[in-house]
This record gives C-alpha cells, structure tokens and sequence, in this order.
C-alpha cells in the first residue's frame, strides 16, 4: 500500500464514521480552506492554484446544497439561495480572478461554518448528556428488574 492510497483509506474511513453533523462542519472547514488557499494563490498569482482550489470549493457548495432539504425548517429556503449565490460568487471569482470576491465568499462562509460548529458540538454535548441519564436510569431501574422476575 502507497502512502497516497494508506491517506485516501484514512480520510475515507474518518468520513464514514463521523455523524451527518460533524460531516457538514468538515465541509464547511475545508470550504473555508479553499477559499483561503484560493486567495493565497491569488496574491502570488499561481492561477493554476487558483483554480484548483475555487473549483474544489464549488464542489463542497453544490454538496451542502444537493443535501439540503429546504423543506424541513424556515430557514431552509434562505440558506438554499445563499448556497447557489455562493456558488455563482465562487465562480464569477474563478473567471475573473477577482480577491474581492473570493473575500466576500469567504466573509459568507466563516460565519456559516461557525454556526455549524457550535450547533454540532452543542448537539454532541446534549446526546452525551442524554446518553449518561439513561445510563443512570438504566443502573436505576436494576433492583427493580430483580425483584420483578
């Protein structure tokens, strides 16, 4: 086994096994990634860089987009237009190579994936806490299953 496929193996098996919450956070970060690389690229003019890391970015947009489902909250169809805004913006920014753009996509994003953050480590933080009360109720619930059988 080459390094390469060993790394592609690792990053496969942490993608399969994480929680759909935790998966959105690691796209939003490595979105985030790729707008700051992208605009790195710029200022040293490695178009080639530039492009690599846009189109990367318009792939992880079109993701979040093609799994969200508008539908299941309020705010579903809002965060749906920001996502095909981005993606133009994202574009539009790779065309031209324009710094302004991909400063404002990344001041989109950084707030989004923070939000993201916080939900999920709140989400975990809350299953945690469900999880040990029923631990508890479960030690709590042992005599009595003792004395009824």
């Amino acid at each position: 086994m080459t390094l390469a496929s060993a790394r592609r193996r690792y990053v496969t098996d942490a993608i399969q096994t994480v929680s759909p919450q935790q998966l959105v956070v690691m796209l939003y970060d490595r979105l985030l990634l790729d707008i700051t690389r992208a605009g790195e690229a710029l200022e040293r003019r490695d178009l080639e860089a530039v492009n690599a890391q846009l189109t990367h970015a318009q792939d992880i947009v079109l993701e979040l987009e093609s799994s969200l489902d508008p539908s299941l909250w309020s705010g579903g169809p809002t965060l749906l237009a920001l996502y095909r805004f981005l993606h133009n913006e994202l574009i539009t920014a790779n065309v031209t190579k324009d710094a302004a753009r991909i400063q404002i996509c990344r001041g989109l994003v950084e707030p989004l994936a923070t939000a993201w953050r916080q939900a999920a480590s709140g989400l975990a933080e809350d299953l945690t806490s469900r999880a040990a009360s029923a631990q508890q109720l479960h030690q709590s619930t042992q005599p009595l299953q003792a004395v009824t059988t």
